[in-house]
């Protein structure tokens, strides 16, 4: 990467957390919130603390891939590009942590307690257990947690429903085992041999389609979730993208399609969760 091509460090810090990801889990900590009835307070320290733990995330999962990422060729990537140093980039993810954890203690030992857990996790995960058979773990562990963000946020905190975390740690694992797939050649080469590597990537595919399958069937009938209208609308979708899915790699190769068509899925079990 060329002085002429090199971003600004604010521009290649943001690109190196994960931009996409980053916003659509604070996006939904946001729609969880309102769903919840957080009052405006509480709720904006909750999406900017959820927003900062995975800005802390990103960064510090590109700081430690820096060198592996550029083994591969990932020049895409700002830390392995060279447009900033690992270590500054990792400063950065500390300060974001502190942050977050900062932010969430005014809300209630609780989501402190569950933020620091998910957080920890998910450091856990970029700094080892990814190549190894339980690279899952962080995944459910944390999206599992994520349900409960905005009702242990509550001036009655509680965590939520049991059913809310299972939807919650299956679209976690969707995550996991799907977006891996577009990496597995190149985590291969690196020494990377988590899960969905054991797995192949065809088994990967099946499974995440199976547990949103799961997931939206949690949400369906669970407690007060409603099993009529809006709710089975987006249970009908889920399955039938799910099911579409399935259907494709089976008979075609995994690929970016394939990959587009569980992220959608695994959205609409996230909506479906929010509406419930």
């Amino acid at each position: 990467m060329d002085a002429a091509t090199t971003p600004s460090l604010p521009r290649a810090l943001w690109g190196a957390t994960h931009p996409g990801p980053t916003l659509v889990v604070t996006v939904l900590a946001l729609a969880l919130g309102l769903a919840a009835g957080l009052d405006p307070a509480r709720l904006a320290l909750l999406v900017v603390a959820v927003f900062a733990g995975q800005v802390s995330v990103g960064l510090s999962n590109d700081a430690i891939d820096g060198a592996r990422d550029a083994a591969v060729g990932r020049t895409d990537k700002p830390i392995a590009g060279g447009a900033i140093a690992p270590e500054r980039a990792l400063a950065v993810a500390v300060g974001a942590v502190v942050i977050a954890l900062g932010l969430s203690a005014p809300l209630g030992p609780g989501l402190l307690a569950a933020h620091a857990i998910a957080l920890a996790s998910a450091w856990a995960y970029n700094a080892g257990l990814k190549s190894t058979p339980f690279s899952i773990v962080p995944f459910l562990l944390s999206f599992g947690l994520f349900p409960s963000f905005p009702t242990l946020s509550l001036t009655a905190p509680a965590l939520a429903a049991p059913w809310a975390g299972l939807a919650g740690a299956a679209l976690g694992a969707a995550v996991h085992l799907t977006n891996v797939v577009r990496d597995l050649d190149d985590d291969r080469e690196t020494g990377v041999r988590g899960l969905p590597h054991r797995f192949g990537a065809r088994a990967s595919v099946l499974v995440a389609a199976a547990g949103i399958v799961v997931g939206a069937v949690a949400v369906l009938l669970g407690p007060g979730s409603g099993g009529e209208g809006v709710g089975a609308v987006f249970f009908a979708a889920v399955v039938a993208v799910a099911l579409a899915t399935a259907v494709w790699v089976l008979v075609r190769p995994p690929g970016r399609a394939v990959f587009r068509l569980t992220m959608l899925a695994a959205l609409l079990l996230a909506a479906q969760l929010v509406v419930a």
